[in-house]
């Protein structure tokens, strides 16, 4: 009767700890399997952006772009040339950093949205990419006009023009600053320019910044335009990094801009190399 009296308490102690143990589990894995259906989006962008506001090596990246540019700017002063000079740039990871947008958005589980990009630029507080103001003025000062052509839209002029002048950028006006129309392929704007300036460099953080051959290809075609264009880069075309978004990730979406944050993760973590 005793050691019936002492097994009880102990069998229904047993009982209830698995039990417990039981639950915990169940609830331990929840979260995992949760996590790993967003595993790079919407939360993966946050780490780029980290790399990009922390790593010495971000911004080591883009001083040697930049002073790349400046002697390529040198070499093609000694140049004859029949129109006046002129250099094209991108804004967005080109000259304004705009990490801190990527970190709100990803902490929030938010992926891309106009709207919320456009309360961003409303704030003109992006800081500007390492090397970038000092290499534009020294263009402009060695007789080189320099414009900006962004996918930013109308409605963003002014705060982008408040944004670039914050920081001394040079030719920040409304004539040097073209702006998205009615498509992004920026190759009708650069043609534009062509017909009064010699475009002797492109700068940008998106393949697309730089040669028509680049719009809205898919992986395997952008680089295979890379290896034909080989020749250029470091030279007339100067790229700056850019780990947070832009055609390399669309390209892997196939330009699909309604796919769910799920289809998106499915598709990167597809594509990513294992062993």
């Amino acid at each position: 009767m005793l050691i019936k009296r002492l097994l009880l308490p102990a069998a229904a102690c047993f009982f209830f700890m698995a039990c417990h143990t039981t639950r915990q589990s169940t609830t331990a894995m929840q979260p995992a399997t949760t996590a790993h259906s967003t595993v790079l989006q919407p939360y993966g962008p946050a780490w780029a952006a980290l790399w990009q506001q922390q790593a010495g090596e971000y911004k080591a990246l883009c001083l040697q772009a930049y002073q790349m540019a400046a002697l390529r700017i040198d070499e093609d002063l000694q140049q004859p040339h029949n129109k006046p000079l002129a250099v094209v740039t991108d804004i967005d990871e080109t000259v304004l950093d705009n990490s801190p947008n990527t970190v709100h958005q990803s902490l929030q589980g938010k992926g891309y949205t106009q709207a919320d990009w456009e309360a961003w630029t409303a704030k003109v507080d992006a800081d500007t990419v390492p090397g970038a103001p000092t290499f534009f003025r020294y263009a402009v000062s060695k007789g080189v006009d320099v414009y900006y052509i962004t996918n930013r839209v109308e409605t963003e002029r002014a705060v982008t023009l408040q944004n670039l002048q914050r920081w001394g950028f040079p030719q920040a006006t409304d004539d040097h600053l073209v702006l998205r129309t009615n498509t992004s392929s920026k190759e009708a704007r650069r043609q534009a320019l062509a017909q009064t300036h010699d475009i002797i460099m492109l700068v940008g953080d998106n393949l697309s910044d730089f040669s028509a051959a680049f719009d809205e290809q898919l992986p395997d075609a952008r680089l295979q335009a890379v290896h034909n264009n080989a020749a250029e880069f470091g030279k007339r075309f100067i790229v700056l990094p850019n780990p947070m978004y832009g055609d390399w990730e669309s390209s892997l979406y196939h330009f699909q801009n309604g796919l769910s944050t799920q289809q998106k993760d499915s598709i990167l973590r597809s594509s990513l190399r294992n062993y």
